[in-house]
Formats: structure tokens, sequence, C-alpha cells
């Protein structure tokens, strides 16, 4: 069956090693796009975050879609929103409560992309986070901000050993009721239990009368698993992680080596 829609992942997927977008990638997704086909940048990011990579690529307006906050929010590239779902002040207060407690730093994110922390000492990550997304970052804690504000998805930030040990103990504490999922080193994330790529691209599916045998994802971690498992065709990176690799139908080459552009030319224009 025809292929209709592309959705990629944008962190060692879309982006080289460098964070760029190799100029095969842009040629191959430019020519999808010519043809008709839908490119859906499909993130953890949320729409600020995402926004330079479509204007690169030249995915526009109000019927052009991405899937942000790793699948919390489904929307059109103009902020136009088909679906969202979040987590509650309660669940916010958890978590804070909890980061303290375990001494683990963490951030939230509202709706409109910007970053809550109560920690003082700013973990390192949650500065690149913000400065990647083009974000506000604020000191703030739950009393301060109230007992109607409600976040998108939280974020337990650190280096790799130390979200390495705290894992396990975060799934076990959170996981019950909500998706938990590293979605890469130094992120480990927490969102509503209905939240996942999968089930924002199928909700996007829905919205376009499409099929998911006419759907094709890109990606290289465990948090793309979801849609690996709901496309037709799954693609992982030469350079994705083995449990990644596993629920792909296909492998192409790294992030580095063309990746994408091959498995286009092979799956899709030949």
């Amino acid at each position: 069956m025809t292929v209709k829609l592309i959705a990629l992942d944008i962190d060692d997927t879309l982006l080289n090693s460098a964070g760029e977008i190799l100029p095969s990638t842009k040629i191959a997704l430019q020519k999808a796009l010519q043809a008709g086909i839908k490119v859906v940048l499909c993130s953890g990011r949320p729409l600020p975050g995402v926004k330079p990579f479509l204007n690169e690529l030249g995915v526009k307006g109000d019927q052009q879609y991405a899937i942000t906050y790793n699948g919390s929010v489904v929307e059109s590239v103009t902020g136009r929103v088909i679906a969202e779902t979040g987590l509650s002040n309660a669940t916010y207060r958890q978590i804070d409560t909890y980061a303290h407690e375990h001494h683990i730093q963490y951030n939230v994110l509202d709706r409109n992309g910007e970053i809550y922390t109560s920690n003082h000492d700013v973990n390192r990550i949650t500065v690149v986070q913000a400065w990647e997304n083009s974000a506000g970052l604020m000191i703030r804690t739950p009393d301060e901000l109230g007992p109607d504000f409600s976040i998108v998805k939280a974020v337990f930030v650190g280096e790799k050993d130390e979200l390495d040990q705290a894992q396990a103990d975060v799934e076990r504490e959170f996981g019950r009721n909500n998706y938990v999922v590293r979605a890469a080193a130094n992120f480990l994330e927490v969102m509503n239990q209905t939240a996942d790529k999968g089930n924002g691209l199928a909700k996007l599916t829905a919205e376009l009368g499409l099929t998911p045998e006419e759907i094709m994802v890109f990606g290289d971690e465990r948090n793309d698993i979801p849609m690996f498992d709901f496309a037709g065709q799954a693609v992982a990176m030469g350079n994705a992680s083995e449990i990644a690799k596993q629920h792909a139908s296909y492998v192409t080459a790294s992030n580095d080596e063309d990746g994408i552009a091959q498995a286009l030319e092979k799956l899709v224009f030949s």
C-alpha cells in the first residue's frame, strides 16, 4: 500500500550526531512532501522546539502536523490542537515531593512549552533543554503556581548513571498510573498513561482518515517503540538501541550515514 504519512523522531533520527539535518535527508523529505506525503515530526519536544526543523524542511500550514511532548499533544504546525492529554496538579505535586525526597533533579512543562522546576540549583540538562526548545525557565514550587496549574509532562533529568540508578524506583512509584519512559540518556519522563508516540500517531491517523498500513515511521529509541508497533512500516536507524531495532520492520543506515534517504529511496521511491 502507498505510504501517505511519514513520522520521524527528531534527536538521533532526523538529526545527525552534530544536531543537524543532513542534506540527503532534507532532499528526500522534500521529495516526499512534493509527492503529497505528509511529513510529521514526532518528538518529546514542545512545538516551539520542533518549529526550526519544520521550517527547515518546508513543513508549513494548518494541514501539516506534529506530535509533541512524546505523544501528549497532537497539533497542526500552526498550533491547532487535535488531541491533548496531560497530568493533574496532584500528580505534579507527587513528582515534586518525590524528586526532593530522593534528591533527583526534575522539571515540568506546560502546554506552551515553558519549563518549571523547584530546584534552585538547576541541573545543566534542564538549562540545555530550555535552550534547545527556546523555552522560558522558571524556578517555582507547586504552591507558587497554584492548585489549578496543570502540566503536560514531567522530566527527571541528570547524568546517565544517575538516571540508570533511579529508573527502576521511578517506574515503581509512578508507572502504575502513568506512562514512564526513558526518552534519552539524560531524560526519564512521566506522562499521562494514555500518552505515547503510538497513541498520538493513532489519533492523527484517525483525524486524517488513514490506516496504519499507510504510515511509515523512523526512530531510534525506546520511546519510539509505540509508534513502531502502530505503523505498517517501522524503520530503525542504524544507531538505534537494540530493543528499538527488535520492534522495527527494517533497519537502515545510521543518522550520520544518510539512513533516512536510503530507506525512503528503497521503500517509498523505488
